[in-house]
Order: C-alpha cells, then structure tokens, then sequence
C-alpha cells in the first residue's frame, strides 16, 4: 500500500464528542462566571447531568440567565458569552436605541427650553 492511501484512510475516521461528566462542571456555588463555566453549565443541562432546576439551584443563577446563556450559544456559539462583545451578540434594548427625532433628545421641548435660559 502506497504512502496517499494511509494518508487519506487517517481522514476518514469519525471524531469523537468528549463525554461531559459531573466533575467537568463547574464547582456548585461558583459566583464568577467566565466563559467556559457558563459554557459547561449549559452543556451539563443539555447533555441531561443535571436538570434544569438542579443547575439553578447548584449556581444561585435565575432561570432568565440560563436561558440567555442557551440563547446565545445557540445562536452565536460559545463566543456570544464574552462580556466583552455584548453589543456584538445581543440585540438592542429601548435603553441602547439612538433617539430618532429632536423631541426624543429633548431639543424643542419646555424641559429643554427652561435649561437653555
């Protein structure tokens, strides 16, 4: 057998997914969460280590939490946990909206007026 062919059979092996297990999680009352831990968390609850209410009862974490941590894996993988890219992954709040017209910046209205004199 030539050198190619043992080459490419070496391809065509599945990879395995690592098996999560109870000590690959976080430690119970753990209260700064960095993105591997947030990332762990939810995939023991996915991969069924741990239900839902045992994970927040474990962390003190709010079920809101949790399921933003889900959301943005879901939808951006894990790098939509960084804190430093929350603009990047999370969607506008009303607070982070840009006003839209004068009165919205408070130009033109008797608020803004007694302040200008």
């Amino acid at each position: 057998m030539n050198d190619l062919a043992t080459r490419t059979t070496n391809y065509a092996r599945p990879r395995r997914a690592p098996i999560l297990t109870l000590a690959d999680l976080p430690a119970p009352g753990t209260t700064r969460w960095v993105v591997s831990r947030k990332a762990a968390v939810v995939a023991g609850v996915k991969a069924g280590l741990l239900s839902l209410d045992e994970a927040l009862q474990r962390y003190g974490i709010s079920l809101d939490e949790f399921m933003c941590w889900k959301r943005l894996i879901d939808d951006h993988g894990v790098k939509g946990l960084r804190v430093t890219r929350l603009k990047e992954y999370r969607a506008p709040t009303h607070a982070d909206a840009e006003p839209q017209s004068p009165e919205d910046k408070g130009i033109g209205t008797p608020a803004a007026a007694s302040y200008a004199t």
